[in-house]
């Protein structure tokens, strides 16, 4: 059974089912009314209140912490690490971070040499399916508290198992991001006059990638209903350097599309679809619109750059996500009920919405709801987003 947040009322927990953004369609949880949040918050504030105190009591000063991102060493990496070093640092903590390049048995041997040291915390992002229960298991066996994100420590490999005990497991709301991403390329096909199904060339790397995973659900619905054809699927085999091999093997299958014989690329993860942007921009092919999942400031200048095929992204705040997990971390040292859960919001964003100055600190001030974990609590929040609902 999850478990709650202390001191939450009653079914009060709201993960993150929602999606933000202007355009696209996406199956969504009826959100709390802006009272009841309110109400929430205020009544739960003692958790948000522990959570700031001991930032500026300095209550939880000196823990040692590990942050092991199993994914390449990239802009959207980067602003990830930095929402756990920096919120990390607002505790006092010392924080640590490993970068393994999507290898995963350098992801086991790194984690394995952090359980060895002397943390008292480690959060882990991207490890795969199949070994992360047990790679993960000898650090709560030590008493290590773990947030993970994008990895699902399940016991033996199986999505459907029992998730490691006292774990927290965060990820974005992967649905949601396929949802508003093939749902904007949907309509954008519709507005053309085009009829179903949309011919796409669909990258992917799995299975047994699980957010992917979770974002190929929408996809297959999508193919089973007729409103998808699949023309070719475009997968690296060098994880390490997926970019790359992308753009190698888009280049070798574009010769056989020619001009108006495919509808649209779906990106299912955006450092791929930076490799075929790359290949399509060596072939001068601008015919292809394309459609993608997560962002980073160098996506932000890419989409600007080539608006007549990168028309959109669906993304989560990738510094938001390590506050959020660098705040569930805290809430389990301070002996706090954490869940077993937590997905962040999903947002759309739309190259006509960029420019060339856009950033992502500027996403806020464009993109509604862009940086909100609807936490009602306000104890996972940043200050800007909880006194939204608390003032």
């Amino acid at each position: 059974m999850k478990k709650r947040l202390a001191m939450m009322l009653a079914a009060a927990m709201v993960l993150s089912t929602t999606a933000c953004g202007s355009s696209g369609t996406a199956a969504t949880a009826a959100p709390a009314s802006t009272e009841a949040k309110t109400e929430a918050a205020k009544t739960e504030a003692t958790t948000a209140e522990k959570v700031e105190n001991a930032q500026s009591t300095g209550s939880l000063a000196g823990k040692k912490i590990a942050v092991v991102r199993n994914l390449a060493a990239g802009d959207h990496t980067q602003q990830f690490l930095d929402g756990c070093v920096s919120e990390g640092k607002k505790f006092g903590w010392t924080v640590d971070t490993f970068v393994t390049d999507g290898d995963d048995a350098k992801a086991q041997e790194t984690v394995a040499q952090v359980i060895a040291k002397d943390y008292q915390g480690i959060i882990v992002s991207h490890g795969q399916l199949s070994y992360s229960y047990d790679m993960l298991k000898p650090a709560r066996d030590k008493g290590m508290e773990v947030v993970t994100f994008d990895t699902m420590p399940f016991k033996g490999g199986d999505a459907s198992g029992e998730l490691l005990s006292g774990v927290t497991s965060t990820a974005q709301n992967d649905q949601a991001l396929a949802e508003l991403s093939l749902g904007y390329m949907m309509k954008e096909f519709e507005a053309k006059g085009g009829k179903y199904p949309m011919k796409v060339l669909k990258t992917f790397m799995g299975p047994g990638i699980p957010p992917l995973d979770r974002r190929n659900e929408i996809y297959t619905k999508l193919e089973a209903e007729g409103k998808i054809q699949t023309l070719e699927v475009i997968a690296p085999s060098d994880s390490a350097n997926a970019r790359g091999d992308m753009t190698n093997k888009t280049a070798a299958i574009l010769p056989k599309y020619p001009e108006g014989s495919v509808d649209a690329i779906w990106g299912c993860y955006d450092e791929l679809a930076k490799g075929v942007l790359q290949a399509l921009n060596d072939a001068g092919r601008t015919d292809i619109p394309m459609y993608t999942i997560d962002v980073s400031n160098d996506d932000i200048q890419l989409m600007v750059k080539n608006p007549d095929v990168w028309k959109s992204t669906a993304a989560v705040d990738p510094k938001l996500i390590g506050i959020v997990d660098a705040r569930l971390l805290a809430l389990k040292f301070m002996g706090e009920e954490t869940p077993d859960y937590f997905n962040l919001n999903a947002c759309n964003i739309e190259t006509t919405q960029l420019n060339a100055q856009t950033t992502m600190s500027d996403l806020s001030s464009i993109i509604d709801g862009w940086g909100d974990a609807e936490d009602p609590k306000g104890a996972l929040y940043t200050d800007t987003i909880k006194n939204k609902y608390v003032n």
